[in-house]
């Protein structure tokens, strides 16, 4: 296994996949890859596969199975196969992703690591494959699950070793990093660090990318339901908020 550069604070995992077998993709892949990849290969809807490319804008192709599908296969594959330990999972959501030729695959890889038997495994050594995952997937359905429903569980649960990975992205040349790092406290409610979110908008502000300025309006709206007086004055004391960025912090605010 190619070893991936380390985020500030982080350790990178480092697994050996036991293989059974040379699966259809020319590699030997486990059970479970196998499975997932076969059982997404019956259910192709070549209409449904076009249309999900479209809207996406993905270079790399769909299968055509939508999310609920995609669940119930991943159901399925879990009892089939439990996975044993951390590094299992690591190696076997290492498979799925940089071995997708469909962009099912990936989205299976991150169910992965949320499931509901795996998602206790996770801790700040899994920061330099979720940055891997961000990096390569480059777009917004990759980037906004693995922030806020993996980077950002990880922050507030681990707040001393993610607060400089957090802080090394608010200004990597990566534009996807950045919106993480804006975004990644969308589900933190009254234990968001304000401080953190501050210094990530404020990096940001005069950025003209459209995922960024939407991610600081959305950081914005989703923390005025938890303090909405501090998100107003935010905005006021921000002239330099984007008009997209002040219009999505303001949307439920009644001004």
């Amino acid at each position: 296994m190619i070893p991936l550069a380390t985020a500030p604070g982080t350790r990178t995992r480092r697994t050996t996949l036991l293989v059974v077998g040379a699966g259809p993709y020319g590699a030997d892949v486990s059970p479970i890859v196998a499975r997932l990849r076969a059982d997404l290969a019956t259910r192709t809807d070549a209409s449904a596969a076009a249309e999900m490319q479209r809207y996406m804008k993905s270079a790399m192709p769909f299968r055509g199975v939508a999310k609920p599908a995609r669940e119930r296969l991943l159901t399925a594959a879990v009892a089939a196969h439990p996975l044993t330990d951390a590094d299992e999972l690591d190696a076997v959501v290492r498979e799925l992703w940089d071995g997708a030729q469909f962009r099912e695959e990936r989205y299976l890889a991150l169910s992965l690591t949320g499931h509901r038997r795996y998602a206790s495994w996770l801790d700040p050594s899994w920061v330099a494959l979720l940055r891997h995952w961000i990096v390569t997937g480059a777009w917004w359905d990759f980037t906004d699950e693995i922030a806020s429903r993996r980077v950002g569980p990880l922050l507030r649960a681990h707040p001393g070793e993610l607060r400089p990975v957090i802080r090394a992205w608010i200004t990597d040349p990566d534009r996807w990093l950045r919106r993480t790092s804006v975004i990644c406290q969308l589900r933190s409610g009254p234990a968001t660090d304000t401080a953190l979110l501050v210094e990530a908008i404020e990096a940001n502000l005069a950025d003209p990318d459209f995922f960024l300025r939407k991610g600081i309006g959305w950081a914005l709206r989703q923390h005025a339901r938890t303090d909405p007086g501090w998100v107003r004055t935010f905005v006021a004391e921000h002239p330099g908020l984007s008009p997209l960025s002040r219009r999505e912090a303001i949307r439920h605010l009644g001004g």
